[in-house]
């Protein structure tokens, strides 16, 4: 094997291993916030030793600020490639079947996000530019749909929030809603049916 090809597999196993230490944080920091985790138990979760934990981190901060800079380009990543300007149906319909599969798959990146949200946002407020860009560039596109006579006038920023918030409830509230629906702990929940009624509610409320 050549010296280059050498160096692009240890590159390629050090990525692997930075993304399994960054779920297993992800988990770690969703379950106890970032005062309650241990790299212990980061490096438990991961199924390394801590010592070679800290091998690849420089601290547990620095590595709770990293997870959180991978959930918001997680959740950026949902919402590029799909193409507003198709128009409403069409567009919502894709975006919030992305976002209840996985919220429902990745439970844990709603909750670490949460939880820092709820406690200030200390750590999250210098990596949310971008995403008030992004923000703000689809309500500019909400707006054009609403002059259109597309759909109805509505906050274009406050659509946003709420179809954030039913999406999320899903990833936040599981247990909550297995109970009510009675159905087993394990049970999974049916993602495409989640998706059509939330997708129908939003799309009945902003119609002309």
């Amino acid at each position: 094997m050549s010296r280059s090809a050498v160096r692009a597999d240890l590159a390629a196993r050090r990525e692997e291993l930075m993304e399994t230490i960054r779920q297993a944080a992800i988990a770690e920091f969703a379950a106890n916030g970032l005062h309650g985790a241990s790299t212990q138990a980061i490096a438990d979760r991961a199924g390394i030793s801590k010592t070679k934990l800290h091998y690849y981190i420089s601290s547990k901060e620095d590595l709770y600020v990293e997870a959180l800079r991978h959930i918001v380009g997680v959740w950026a990543d949902l919402f590029h490639g799909l193409d507003m300007s198709e128009g409403p149906e069409p567009f919502l319909r894709a975006y919030i079947g992305r976002k209840i599969r996985h919220a429902l798959d990745h439970p844990e990146v709603a909750r670490m996000f949460t939880g820092e949200v709820m406690r200030g946002a200390p750590l999250l407020r210098p990596l949310w530019d971008a995403s008030r860009a992004a923000t703000q560039g689809a309500a500019r596109v909400i707006e054009g749909w609403i002059a259109a006579g597309l759909i109805r006038p509505v906050d274009p920023v406050l659509l946003q929030f709420h179809i954030w918030a039913l999406t999320q409830h899903y990833a936040l509230h599981q247990v909550e809603v297995r109970f009510m629906l009675d159905w087993p702990d394990a049970a999974p929940l049916d993602a495409e049916h989640i998706a059509d009624e939330v997708t129908g509610l939003i799309l009945r409320g902003i119609r002309p």
